[in-house]
């Protein structure tokens, strides 16, 4: 065991949990109780051996909180009505001609400069994030933002590698949409 209390713990490691749990669950509440049940989970498990580091350790204990929590959702909440999926009513059909190729090519994003501008851009993000079905968004941050891999994402979404791909591609479309409407005032 290493020579750090779970108390030194929550001072080092409690804001990168709770933003890796906001990050998956995007609620406030879910992330804070994710992470006040993985710090339990730690203080009661004689488990850590000082193998790894402790964030490594905690995270991997949160992953499985965050999975449980996800799971009861789904049980909790019917599911998601996926024929807002279906291709012939997917809103970025217009980004493409019968053959396949750009209709209309994307627009050539103004390199920010400066960190206002960045910021900005990055609050335009998160609203048109937000604004994405729970499960694309959830599948978008996992793939894009924090680089899970596809056999992960699946498993923690319970999804099937082609759906994954399908609704990644509809996230990004969607997101694309968004940005440009409310980024680059399209």
């Amino acid at each position: 065991m290493t020579d750090k209390t779970p108390h030194d713990w929550l001072n080092e490691h409690g804001d990168y949990l709770y933003r890796f749990a906001l990050a998956r669950l995007r609620d406030t509440h879910l992330a804070e109780d994710a992470v006040q049940e993985t710090l339990l989970a730690a203080i009661k498990s004689p488990s850590f051996e000082g193998k790894s580091a402790p964030r490594t350790w905690l995270t991997g204990i949160l992953k499985h909180k965050i999975i449980d929590i996800i799971r009861k959702q789904g049980v909790e909440q019917p599911a998601e009505d996926m024929s807002q999926y279906a291709a012939e009513e997917d809103p970025a059909d217009e980004f493409f001609n019968e053959r396949g190729h750009w209709a209309d090519r994307p627009l050539a994003w103004p390199a920010a400069e400066n960190a206002l501008e960045q910021k900005q851009f990055l609050s335009v993000l998160q609203r048109c994030i937000e604004r994405l079905p729970p499960k694309l968004a959830r599948l978008f941050l996992l793939r894009e933002v924090h680089e899970e891999d596809n056999e992960s994402i699946c498993k923690e979404l319970q999804i099937s590698p082609t759906n994954a791909w399908v609704m990644l591609y509809r996230a990004r479309m969607g997101l694309r949409q968004c940005l440009e409407l409310h980024w680059l005032g399209k």
